[in-house]
């Protein structure tokens, strides 16, 4: 699946929504909806929220009713149409009932903010942004050194493996180094009995007693942990000494043709417009270490051989459910359809989520994150309130959005209630945002292809050599 469309089904695992408001119903009249606004709003101050996920639908009308409770101010969530987003927020920003905030992929705030569709948001004086947020999320919604959108919530990438067979491992590993232990002890008694004159005498064995488990469950959680890759050669090391279960096909395999799950492989090396990705100054493909990142990538195809057409991440997942792989790469709607699964019996496997590894111990990865941010429309006429309820849906009611939207949300000291989402809010501090520059839109699309191309074989150097070309050239015009 490509990054587009997967960005673009972020949602649609999350749990079936609620049509909360009579605004989001399809099929209504715009006659009716506007009764049913006046009816609803009482009279006071109305902010219109638009949005294009129908899996927020719930968890926006339940928010807007907390909000409505405590303020003078009613605020109308309203569902739109994905398709030319921006602009029909443009023409409808100057008629009536016009958008006063929206939900924006932070990769479309330059445009907003170059049209007038998003300014810099105003949070109330004295607000500590970086207590509220996470710094990958305040880049994310900057441009320009200015924070144009409040960070709401983020997609990326991670290592999902299945615990119970790291579990098994660990434990296979303990009992055979037990073992070895007792036996070298059982000898070195021997040896000492035999030259004190008391062979004959019996002694009791250390490993006689059998009752409970040897083990500990910290002691194993101890060595899962030791047993996690911490980088792509560890993994090639754990595949080549792993005595895999009858039913593993593979210890590691993921979508190679997807760039959200490939990019960590050139996340360090590549920049494109800096942290914030706004800047044409920072750009910079074709170096040397992301040529050799690259190599590393194209090896992996003669040691795991997964061929691009069977490549498929909904696929991979299912397999990885039914137990045929140790290892793959998983966004964060992975957790959502593990734990139903789980639930319905249809899932028979602990799992769990570790940090991206690296290339290995000099080279460094860097997954690749989205996140959506609610931008304030510069043309509204109720900026102050837009922004004031921006700034609580984003940082004060999240607790439920997970469990509403299969969201995660970019805010700080969340629960999240999994110990696996927690560790995707880790991934998504260190990762890199994809920019927001109109000039290099069409860079995903190709670098998706350049991947492709050398997983084939293709020349790692002469591929990026040819991409960085283009994109100095949309760039810079030389």
């Amino acid at each position: 699946m490509s990054l587009k469309k997967r960005l673009t089904a972020a949602g649609i695992i999350a749990i079936a929504a609620l049509v909360t408001f009579g605004i989001a119903k399809s099929g209504m009249s715009v006659s009716e909806k506007q009764e049913e606004e006046e009816l609803f709003t009482g009279g006071k101050e109305t902010v219109y929220l638009w949005y294009t996920d129908e899996s927020l639908t719930s968890y926006l009308g339940s928010a807007a009713v907390t909000y409505n409770e405590t303020h003078d101010v009613r605020v109308v969530p309203v569902l739109q149409s994905g398709l030319e987003y921006l602009e029909n927020i443009n023409q409808a920003s100057l008629a009536e009932n016009a958008p006063d905030l929206y939900v924006l992929g932070h990769d479309s705030l330059e445009k907003a903010y170059l049209a007038g569709l998003a300014g810099e948001v105003k949070p109330p004086e004295g607000t500590d942004m970086e207590q509220r947020y996470m710094g990958t999320g305040l880049q994310a919604a900057s441009y320009k050194d200015k924070l144009i959108g409040y960070p709401f919530y983020f997609e990326t990438s991670s290592l999902l493996y299945n615990k119970t067979y790291l579990e098994n491992m660990a434990r296979d590993q303990l009992e055979a180094e037990a073992d070895r232990a007792e036996g070298e002890a059982a000898q070195e008694s021997a040896d000492a009995a035999q030259e004190a004159g008391t062979a004959g005498e019996e002694e009791a064995s250390p490993g006689e007693n059998t009752e409970g488990e040897r083990f500990t469950q910290e002691q194993v959680d101890e060595r899962v942990r030791e047993l996690i890759p911490e980088t792509v050669q560890e993994i090639e090391t754990f595949a080549d000494s792993y005595d895999a279960p009858e039913q593993v096909e593979g210890v590691f395999k993921w979508d190679v043709t997807d760039i959200f799950y490939n990019y960590f492989f050139v996340g360090n090396s590549i920049k494109i417009g800096g942290e914030a990705g706004w800047d044409p100054a920072q750009i910079d493909i074709y170096n040397q270490d992301s040529i050799s990142s690259m190599k590393v990538y194209q090896e992996l195809n003669q040691f795991f051989s997964i061929e691009t057409s069977e490549s498929d991440y909904e696929a991979i997942l299912d397999e990885f459910m039914e137990g045929k792989m140790v290892f793959t790469m998983a966004t964060t709607d992975a957790v959502f359809k593990l734990e139903h699964a789980k639930s319905d019996g249809l899932f028979a496997y602990d799992y769990g989520i570790a940090l991206t590894p690296d290339i290995d111990e000099n080279m460094k990865s860097r997954s690749l994150s989205m996140t959506s941010c609610i931008a304030v429309n510069g043309y509204s006429q109720n900026r102050e309130a837009a922004n004031d309820f921006a700034l609580f849906l984003t940082s004060q009611y999240n607790d439920i959005l997970y469990a509403r939207t299969g969201k995660v949300s970019a805010a700080t000291g969340v629960d999240y209630g999994y110990e696996a989402l927690s560790k995707f809010a880790q991934e998504y501090e260190k990762s890199i945002s994809m920019p927001k520059m109109i000039e290099t839109s069409n860079f995903w699309v190709n670098l998706e292809v350049a991947f492709s191309q050398i997983w084939n074989g293709a020349d790692a150097d002469e591929k990026l050599k040819e991409l960085s070309d283009q994109i100095m050239s949309q760039v810079t015009g030389d």
